[in-house]
């Protein structure tokens, strides 16, 4: 609460002076009609009303009269966010190899886990995810609708796009073909894989990237496979695991990062992949000028509307019940 006139409150200690002498002089001035001065004086209810009221509800009047001039008001503020932020691609490998369990629970698991982990700590940015295998498939296009994000990264299952194989080349066309309309001030794709591209319409995954870097976007490229073989399940209970050796191939994964302004990551376990998302999340943040903003309410009436009901209460009750005589 503050006051658009605060100067007006200065009056205050001026009005309560005034109403202390005139106070004084108010004591015995009158007395209730049809009270004779020769009688002697009988306290009624009528009296008592009349020693105090009239006096102090016009005193009351003109403090309600004061604090309404100040003008009391009730302040809002916030703050505006930005127009635009980042426009995000989170694109996700889902073969089968994703099912190995060198990152804990499981490689895909691990990834959905950094990626929640990643949108939470968004503000202000679209973000949309394109998912791969054999084939690649945008499941959920750019939003700032973040609890559709995090339900589609809860519903990736392996396999997901009913393709063998593994085709980086169409995911990252697939994922620029999504954003380079877009009016962001950056736009990003963050590609994690544990393989090497193997299939797909677009055979060289460096020449997707150079697409990517003539729209100005902007690729992470993470690797996301132990060193050495990897165990994964098969459902089998006479034959748990299948073991499978690795296939993460990190050059073209650097190459695609050199050729469009990003960098490439490599995690080997779950822990290095939720630092890889932390530290792209700190060098993608949206810049931008907070802008605040503040809503004024005046709340002057009641304490207006107060003086005058009690102005005129004292109106009233003065020509009939207090009425004095001359």
């Amino acid at each position: 609460m503050n006051f658009a006139n605060p100067l007006a409150l200065l009056l205050l200690p001026l009005l309560l002076a005034a109403m202390a002498f005139a106070g004084i002089r108010w004591e015995g001035k009158n007395i209730p009609a049809g009270s004779p001065k020769q009688l002697p004086s009988i306290p009624t209810f009528r009296t008592r009303l009349f020693s105090f009221f009239p006096f102090y509800s016009r005193a009351a009047v003109l403090i309600l009269l004061t604090l309404a001039l100040a003008r009391p008001q009730k302040t809002e503020r916030g703050q505006i966010p930005p127009a635009e932020g980042l426009d995000i691609m989170l694109t996700l490998d889902t073969s089968y190899s994703m099912a190995a369990v060198d990152l804990k629970p499981s490689r895909l698991d691990a990834a959905k886990s950094a990626a929640s982990n990643f949108v939470k700590r968004r503000a202000h940015d679209r973000l949309g995810i394109v998912v791969f295998g054999g084939t690649a498939i945008l499941t959920c296009p750019l939003t700032l609708d973040y609890s559709s994000v995090f339900e589609t990264l809860d519903a990736a299952y392996l396999n997901m796009s009913k393709a063998n194989g593994t085709a980086i080349g169409d995911a990252i066309a697939t994922a620029v073909n999504h954003l380079k309309n877009s009016k962001a001030k950056s736009r990003i794709i963050i590609l994690l894989t544990d393989g090497r591209s193997n299939t797909g319409l677009i055979s060289d995954p460096v020449i997707a990237a150079k697409t990517a870097a003539a729209y100005g976007i902007k690729i992470y490229t993470v690797g996301t496979a132990g060193k050495g073989k990897a165990q994964v399940p098969t459902g089998n209970p006479f034959q748990p695991y299948v073991t499978i050796e690795e296939d993460l191939d990190e050059a073209p994964l650097m190459e695609i990062a050199n050729t469009t302004g990003g960098e490439f990551y490599r995690a080997t376990n779950d822990l290095e992949l939720q630092r890889i998302y932390e530290k792209i999340d700190s060098l993608e943040k949206t810049k931008f000028e907070v802008k605040a903003y503040a809503n004024y309410h005046d709340r002057y009436e009641p304490l207006l509307a107060a003086a005058l009901i009690l102005l005129g209460l004292t109106f009233v009750l003065e020509k009939t019940y207090l009425r004095t005589i001359p």
